[in-house]
């Protein structure tokens, strides 16, 4: 559904802060390069400690970072074939968290009957991910797509992040196009207006015009001179629970979005820039380009972010009761979102609870929204 674009006063939804995630979903957890072979390590995602590990042949699994005979975390442990091992007692584990092998028993003494909770867990575009929600839904539900991933003419530049912030902090920073006042000493954009903004059940996309000028637009092929302005659309879509945005063919982003528990978000970014270069060009430019770009540009603009983000949150912390007012309606499209996707999260635990069959989070179904959007919530 099209929604008003007007900037007008409205109320911040009450409780976002608070609201938990839709776990039915897939979530990013480190870069696959980081994980080596017989090797194990703890995420926790929206406060749920998972154990992954990697076989000495190169495949993942993901166990509840707990061993149901003391307690002790499993990433503690020893990966021994395919099966990871805790460290205490040897208690062995396969990737479906069936108890294989405890090594002090004697040989054909039945196993004690206890399994761990395992989790879906695959590799994209060199991230892991996680499923943490309803492994029946795991093959019906998909990381995002990134066409650009792999193909000639991109350059592409990973990058990751953390903040000390709830997940809805961060998800309306990068919504908010309108910030790119904070970033005027790095010759960010200005000059934003908010041109069109559209509601589905699962995503809110917004077109945002904006200007551009000086040397890093010329670098970045915003524009042919630094000193002349130009006015491009940059189109912002959050899918939940991750974002997407696109500079007329210019760039692109892919923002997998991590939420690890109530004040820590993380992120890993895929950039995609056009270059009008040979491919053989390219390549041979990427090792040399990729390092100078995060360090000089993206690692720069990520900083006066999180900067933001945490001192948000730290008031917020400080006085939940205190109401913000905001203008921008993309932000409270995307607050809805993001209770309308909990609440459903929420819906489908009571539904297993009463042993109805789990039904696949929809992410672009229309949603019947009020007539005039922009009223305060």
């Amino acid at each position: 559904m099209e929604l008003a674009t007007t900037l007008k006063t409205q109320t911040v939804r009450v409780g976002i802060r608070e609201v938990g995630i839709n776990a039915n979903h897939w979530y990013p957890v480190g870069w696959g390069k980081q994980l080596k072979p017989g090797h194990v390590t703890r995420v926790m995602i929206w406060k749920q400690e998972i154990a992954i590990y990697r076989t000495l042949d190169g495949k993942l699994s993901a166990l509840e970072n707990y061993c149901p005979h003391r307690g002790v975390a499993l990433h503690l442990g020893k990966v021994i074939g395919e099966n990871l091992a805790c460290r205490y007692h040897g208690w062995e584990f396969d990737h479906s968290g069936e108890c294989v092998n405890i090594p002090y028993f004697p040989t054909g003494q039945k196993l004690p009957c206890v399994q761990v909770r395992s989790f879906p867990v695959q590799e994209k575009y060199g991230l892991m991910w996680i499923f943490p929600g309803n492994p029946a839904l795991a093959s019906l539900v998909h990381p995002p797509e990134i066409p650009e991933y792999g193909q000639p003419g991109w350059l592409d530049v990973s990058v990751s992040a953390k903040a000390g912030a709830h997940f809805s902090v961060c998800n309306e920073n990068s919504m908010d196009v309108f910030h790119g006042f904070l970033h005027e000493d790095l010759q960010g954009w200005f000059d934003p207006v908010l041109i069109k903004l559209k509601e589905t059940e699962g995503s809110v996309m917004a077109d945002y015009q904006v200007s551009y000028k000086g040397r890093m637009a010329k670098l970045l092929g915003l524009t042919d001179r630094a000193d002349q302005v130009t006015t491009r659309v940059a189109s912002v879509q959050y899918r939940y629970p991750h974002y997407y945005s696109t500079l007329q063919g210019v760039s692109s982003l892919y923002l997998m979005r991590w939420p690890v528990n109530a004040t820590e978000s993380r992120s890993f970014a895929l950039f995609f820039f056009k270059l009008d270069l040979p491919q053989w060009l390219l390549d041979s430019l990427k090792p040399f380009v990729r390092a100078p770009l995060r360090r000089f540009m993206l690692h720069r603009f990520l900083a006066q972010d999180i900067q933001m983000m945490e001192s948000e949150q730290q008031h917020y912390l400080e006085n939940p009761q205190r109401r913000h007012v905001e203008v921008n309606p993309a932000i409270i499209a995307v607050q809805r979102l993001m209770m309308r996707q909990f609440e459903q999260y929420q819906q489908t635990l009571q539904d297993s609870a009463n042993g109805h069959k789990p039904v696949s989070p929809s992410v672009n179904a229309p949603v019947a929204i009020a007539a005039d959007s922009n009223q305060p919530n």
